[in-house]
């Protein structure tokens, strides 16, 4: 496995890939740095992680159309979100993991 560093928005970024695509990652990481930099000059300075989570949402997004012009069906719809008796059961869940975490910290 190869390793590659590439920078997105002034910052190096070490990337594994397999033997012999390093010149494609630098190539694609260009292009999200491009992108990277396009959404900062619309929004401002707002933490590289928003920067890069909304470039991928718009790339993901040009993605979809392209695939879609393509005569691809569209990737299926996420599932529904829990209903409310199961919410209240992982919020009670966590709860109990939580309590036990701090019985847990006070015992240490």
């Amino acid at each position: 496995m190869a390793t590659v560093t590439v920078e997105v928005n002034g910052r190096p970024y070490a990337v594994g890939c397999a033997d012999g695509q390093e010149e494609r990652v630098r190539i694609l990481a260009k292009q999200f740095d491009n992108q990277v930099r396009a959404v900062a000059q619309d929004v401002g300075h707002v933490g590289d992680l928003r920067l890069f989570l909304m470039s991928a949402l718009i790339l993901a997004d040009e993605l979809h159309e392209a695939r879609l012009g393509e005569g691809k069906a569209p990737a299926a719809p996420p599932p529904p979100p829990p209903a409310p008796a199961a919410a209240e059961g992982v919020a009670e869940a966590l709860n109990a993991v939580a309590a036990r975490i701090e019985k847990i910290a006070q015992n240490i």
